[in-house]
C-alpha cells in the first residue's frame, strides 16, 4: 500500500530515506512519528537502517541501490560504511564510487533488473554499476531531464515518470525497465518524483501533501494493495495530467 508521511516538516521523503526490497535506510535526526511509519510497514520484513552520509541526512539522493547493492559517494566516511554495512543482509554488497556526479541518488534511478543513468556519468561509474547492482544500464533523460533520478521512481512492478514526459518517451522507457511506466505527480503537483516518494514491489511512501488522486495512480502504477485502485486510476490520471498541461 501506498502511505504518507514526512521529515521534520518536509514532505520530500525521497531525500531523507531509500528503499528497496532487501532494505530501508533513513536519515538520522527524524522524529520518532517518521521512523514508525516506515519500521511498523517494514521491519518485520527488511532492515531499517538510520544513517548519514558523508555526515548529511539527505541520503535518498547521495545514494543508490537495489536488492543486490548501495552505492555510497567517496565521501562516506568510514564509520558511517561500517555501520551500514553491519545492518545490512550479508547479500547486499556496498561500494564506495568515485563519480563526479557524486549525489547518485539524483543521477541514478534503479529496480532489481534496469538502471537509467544520467548521459555523463563516468564508463567506470557505469560499469560498477552493472557489476554491483545487477542491472542493465541505459543513459537516459527523462521529460529532456538529465536528472533521471529525480524525475522517476521505479520498481519491479512498475514507473512513475515526470508529467511532461512526452508519450514517445513513455512508451521508450517502458520497452527499456518492462515495466507499465505512467506519468504523474505527487505532493500535490510536484514533478520531482524520486525527492517526492519512495517505492519497492510491496510498499511506496509518498510525502504528506500528496493528494488521494496522486495516491491512487501510484498504488495502480506500481501494483500496491486494493487491485480495486486500478479501475480508478485510469480516469483519475488522465484528469490530472489534462490538470497539468
Amino acid at each position: 500500500m501506498a502511505l504518507r508521511a514526512s521529515f521534520e516538516n518536509n514532505n520530500e521523503i525521497g531525500v531523507f530515506s531509500k528503499l528497496t526490497n532487501s532494505y530501508a535506510l533513513v536519515a538520522i535526526g527524524g522524529s520518532e512519528n517518521f521512523y514508525s511509519v516506515f519500521e511498523g510497514e517494514l521491519s518485520d520484513v527488511i532492515p531499517v537502517v538510520r544513517c548519514s552520509i558523508a555526515d548529511c541526512r539527505i541520503i535518498g539522493r547521495l545514494t543508490v541501490g537495489n536488492r543486490h547493492g548501495l552505492l555510497v559517494p567517496s565521501n562516506t566516511t568510514d564509520q558511517e560504511l561500517q555501520h551500514i554495512r553491519n545492518s545490512l543482509p550479508d547479500s547486499v554488497k556496498i561500494q564506495r564510487v568515485e563519480e563526479r556526479l557524486s549525489a547518485l541518488g539524483n543521477v541514478i534511478a534503479c529496480n532489481d533488473h534496469v538502471a537509467l543513468a544520467h548521459i555523463d556519468i563516468d564508463k567506470e561509474t557505469e560499469e560498477i554499476i552493472a557489476d554491483v547492482l545487477k542491472v542493465e544500464v541505459f543513459r537516459q533523460t527523462v521529460a529532456d531531464n538529465v536528472l533521471v533520478g529525480s524525475y522517476c521512481a521505479l520498481s519491479n512492478q512498475g514507473a512513475l515518470v515526470h508529467p511532461k514526459t512526452k508519450i514517445e518517451d513513455q512508451n521508450e522507457l517502458s520497452s527499456l525497465l518492462q515495466v507499465p511506466l505512467a506519468a504523474g505527480t505527487v505532493n500535490r503537483g510536484a514533478d520531482v518524483i524520486g525527492a517526492g516518494m519512495v517505492v519497492n514491489d510491496w510498499c511506496a511512501f509518498c510525502g504528506l501533501d500528496t493528494t488521494s488522486i496522486e495516491l491512487s495512480v501510484v498504488e495502480s502504477i506500481f501494483k500496491l494493495g486494493d487491485s480495486k485502485a486500478s479501475g480508478i486510476a485510469a480516469p483519475m490520471r488522465e484528469s490530472l495530467i489534462d490538470s497539468m498541461t
